[in-house]
């Protein structure tokens, strides 16, 4: 028998259609990237995402879902301030800091990612700049290594100038700055201060937990934040802070 074309096509689409069912019942097609990570294969954090393989075109949000950070940690680590920090594409961070002479970008959010939660990273020849923020905020949770602390001095940089200069961290003091009037702006309690700062700048977690009598929160979270979410009064919570950071200040 002698097919015409017309239902030589109509059999053809049949096939096409039927083969895309059958793959998508199988789950096969694949229309769209899952922006998921590929795991661990082996030792103790098999089956746990890799932030090494993190990509350019993953969002805060995609990152969320796979690792124990939330989007606005990760803004906050790498001064994103504008926006949906969930719908934030990493590959923008390069144009944040192209100006600073530093790369701070993909890798340095896969290393963000790795020590904040406490995963495995080979940074072995790897030079990977972090912003001063993310530093602090990864001292303040306190889970990292004496070489992951030696690691983020050495490549701890401060974002924003048009000629920085790369700062040694210390895991318990703020850095010094130039001037004493400079380091008195630095160690100031504002509204934006964070948790995370405050624990920085070396004021004990007891401490802050006695004034603002509840246990740490999120060392993201903004004094002004918590204060409004929490019925306390930031103006009367303010100078408390300031005393205790006065205390330590070097």
């Amino acid at each position: 028998m002698t097919l015409t074309s017309k239902p030589l096509a109509v059999i053809v689409l049949v096939i096409m259609l039927g083969g895309i069912a059958f793959s998508s019942a199988m789950g096969w097609w694949v229309t769209e990237s899952t922006k998921q990570p590929v795991t661990f294969t082996e030792g103790d954090f098999a089956g746990q995402a890799n932030p090494a393989d993190i990509r350019g075109s993953y969002t805060f949000g995609d990152i969320a879902k796979s690792f124990e950070v939330t989007p606005e940690v990760l803004a906050q680590a790498f001064g994103v301030t504008e926006g949906d920090p969930a719908a934030f594409a990493v590959k923008e961070l390069e144009a944040i800091s192209l100006e600073s002479g530093y790369e701070i970008g993909t890798a340095s959010v896969r290393l963000f990612v790795a020590y904040y939660a406490g995963l495995p990273f080979d940074t072995t020849g790897q030079e990977i700049y972090m912003p001063q923020s993310a530093t602090d905020i990864l001292l303040a949770k306190g889970n990292l290594t004496s070489e992951q602390i030696e690691y983020l001095e050495k490549y701890t940089v401060t974002i924003g100038a048009s000629a920085p200069i790369a700062e040694p961290v210390v895991e318990s003091t703020p850095v010094t700055v130039a001037t004493s009037a400079a380091a008195s702006e630095a160690n100031s309690v504002k509204g934006k201060t964070t948790f995370g700062e405050l624990l920085a700048w070396g004021v004990p977690q007891e401490t802050i937990e006695g004034l603002i009598g509840a246990p740490m929160p999120d060392p993201a979270v903004t004094l002004k934040d918590y204060a409004s979410a929490n019925g306390l009064n930031f103006e009367t919570l303010k100078p408390a802070l300031q005393a205790e950071v006065d205390k330590v200040k070097p």
